[in-house]
Order: C-alpha cells, then sequence, then structure tokens
C-alpha cells in the first residue's frame, strides 16, 4: 500500500460537522507523515478561501481554524476543482498558500501509480 491518502470533500459549511470530520481524517493522515491531499468540490471548493474556515461544529469538536492550521503545518494541500470554483466566480488571489486549482486530472498525477487510501465526505 502507497503512502498517499485522499480526501474527497463536496460540502462546505452548510454541514460543519461532515466537515470536521474530514477535516479529523486528513490532519490524521498528514499527521501520520502521509502525503495528504483534500480535494474540494462544489460547496467545499470555499474552504480554500484565506478567512472562510471558522467556527466550532458541535459542542466537543475542535474548531475548524484549529484543524486547517494542523492541516497545513503537516504538509497537506488542498486541490480545489477548478471548474466548481470557477462557476461560482470566486477570486483565485484568495486561496490559502497550500492550495492549488487542480482538477481531476493534477488529482490523479499527485496519486501515481502506487496505492492510495481514499476518503470522500
Amino acid at each position: 500500500m502507497g503512502n498517499k491518502a485522499v480526501v474527497s470533500l463536496t460540502t462546505g459549511l452548510e454541514d460543519a460537522e461532515k466537515v470536521t470530520v474530514a477535516f479529523l481524517v486528513a490532519v490524521g493522515a498528514a499527521e501520520q507523515k502521509r502525503e495528504t491531499q483534500m480535494f474540494l468540490t462544489k460547496e467545499a471548493v470555499r474552504l480554500a478561501l484565506d478567512g472562510t474556515i471558522q467556527g466550532v461544529a458541535c459542542e466537543g469538536c475542535p474548531p475548524l481554524p484549529d484543524l486547517a492550521a494542523r492541516f497545513e503545518t503537516a504538509g497537506g494541500i488542498y486541490m480545489v476543482c477548478p471548474i466548481c470554483f470557477e462557476a461560482k466566480h470566486l477570486d483565485k488571489d484568495a486561496l490559502v498558500s497550500n492550495a492549488e486549482l487542480a482538477g481531476t486530472v493534477p488529482m490523479w498525477k499527485w496519486i501515481g501509480d502506487e496505492g492510495v487510501v481514499t476518503f470522500s465526505y
């Protein structure tokens, strides 16, 4: 098995609990030294914009900004669906430093020929 993880997320802050779970999985992988990518589509593309990730999903849940900071510190990256991003007329200059507009072909190139662990939310 490879040493990479991809967490695919379609939901934004309209479902903060789902976002929290996806981040917990991604942070866990990245902090265990797996190369980790979050592939953001649909409303999740907004999470790659500076200042968007905020709040606490539930009592006892870690704050979302803390999870995003841990993900970045551990080397996690966001690949943001350019079709979804552009359809929402978002500003690419507002992307966080560990995010890039990249679709499915770049995602598959990043995965390469080795195995990868995947999660989808």
